[in-house]
């Protein structure tokens, strides 16, 4: 497996395109808010969905779209989240049939996503107007466009393209995704699209999805928000000509760990974009009895708001991270536990079987000033271990949520 360039229209059959609509009043010009993705035949399709009880009108419609497996492109606004708006469901729906008009299909051949602020209704007509020229520049170069069109608080675009072998043909996926705050998502990402011209089916699509959602962007925390948006969506158009994959054999396992890397790199991206965020904080919980204990003390680190303070002072406060396991409720022996700060520049032991010890103040401040901080934590328990992906809190996050709206 290489990492490629194209996004999501990397893979054979895939077009993209991200242009200005102007969804959110006064907004620049410059700015894309209006993505389409688009392939040239139908697509096993797959998705998974915020767990907030309060969902946007765009899940609802996605999920009734979804219910054959099978859809042809995926349609995106950013600047209004339609969520909690008047006409949302309507809305939602003449997305896709604006889409379906100029395409020649129709309106539940699409997933629809929002993305912005929550209830305010959606400047339908702005889109609907915006939508013949935005089919229009659908191109293969388009990702770029698409992925800079989903961004809100964003500093930079997220794109992936990876091709590997299934079958004896080359295979490729792509993605871009959007989120940087309103991030702790227990379902699969806050809003993702991943292209791929491998053949497989809707049902081991899902499958694989569901495997991978929980270990990649489950993962994640920024904030400890759960957005009403969140949505992953995955279209395959077979197009690669690879042995259809029907079952859970060799071939599924390869297409499998390619999707595992592409959201594995996406969600990291996800966390070191993370609002305000000067650090990518990455937790490592080893010899854990189980996976899940594992995971649960992890995402207790990187979610702290006393760790994510420390680490944006690069202030070597260790017994905030034990004290974010203690109250995970996940179970573990403090007094087996070892801890150490790690990053570019070196490692550092600064806690061992539950206890300080002596280190040195300045070498750890080096350790904590990297872009990417990594606390190892090793319980002495089990076989078991877990990665979580945070980011620091730092002032930024609050000026940046202080004003949102405007």
């Amino acid at each position: 497996m290489k990492k490629i360039s194209g996004g999501v229209c990397a893979a054979k059959g895939f077009t993209a395109a991200g242009i200005h609509a102007g969804v959110k009043a006064g907004s620049s010009p410059d700015k894309n808010d209006l993505a389409l993705i688009l392939s040239d035949c139908e697509c096993a399709a797959a998705a998974t969905f915020t767990n907030n009880r309060v969902k946007a009108a765009p899940v609802y419609t996605t999920m009734n779209h979804l219910e054959n497996g099978i859809l042809h492109g995926i349609i995106v606004n950013s600047g209004n989240a339609n969520a909690c708006a008047p006409n949302g469901p309507e809305h939602a729906e003449a997305m896709c049939a604006a889409v379906a008009a100029v395409t020649g299909r129709q309106a539940e051949d699409f997933a629809v996503a929002s993305t912005g602020v929550i209830g305010v209704e959606l400047n339908i007509k702005a889109i609907q107007d915006s939508v013949p020229a935005l089919a229009s520049a659908l191109s293969i170069g388009g990702s770029n466009a698409a992925a800079e069109a989903i961004m809100t608080t964003d500093t930079v675009m997220k794109e992936i393209a990876v091709e590997t072998t299934i079958g004896g043909k080359i295979v490729r996926l792509g993605a871009i995704c959007k989120g940087a705050g309103m991030i702790c998502p227990n379902m699969g990402t806050m809003l993702c699209f991943i292209t791929s011209d491998c053949a497989i089916t809707s049902d081991m699509l899902f499958s694989a999805l569901h495997e991978v959602g929980p270990r990649t962007f489950n993962r994640v925390t920024v904030d400890g928000d759960t957005s009403t948006n969140d949505a992953c969506v995955v279209l395959c158009n077979g197009s690669a000509g690879n042995p259809l994959i029907d079952w859970k054999d060799d071939n599924y396992n390869i297409f499998k760990d390619a999707l595992m890397y592409v959201c594995t790199y996406m969600a990291r991206a996800i966390a070191a974009d993370g609002e305000g965020a000067s650090h990518l904080l990455t937790c490592t919980v080893s010899g854990s009895r189980s996976e899940e204990a594992a995971e649960r003390l992890a995402k207790a680190v990187v979610g702290s708001n006393l760790v994510k303070a420390a680490m944006f002072g690069a202030d070597a406060n260790w017994g905030r991270v034990l004290c974010a396991m203690g109250y995970s409720k996940a179970p573990f022996r403090p007094e087996f536990v070892d801890v150490k700060f790690a990053s570019a520049v070196g490692e550092i032991l600064v806690c061992q079987q539950g206890a300080g010890v002596d280190f040195d103040e300045e070498a750890a401040k080096s350790i904590l000033s990297q872009d990417e901080v990594i606390i190892q934590v090793d319980l002495h328990e089990g076989e078991h271990e877990a990665t979580c992906w945070g980011c620091d809190l730092t002032y930024d996050y609050v000026r940046i949520n202080g004003d949102y709206r405007t």
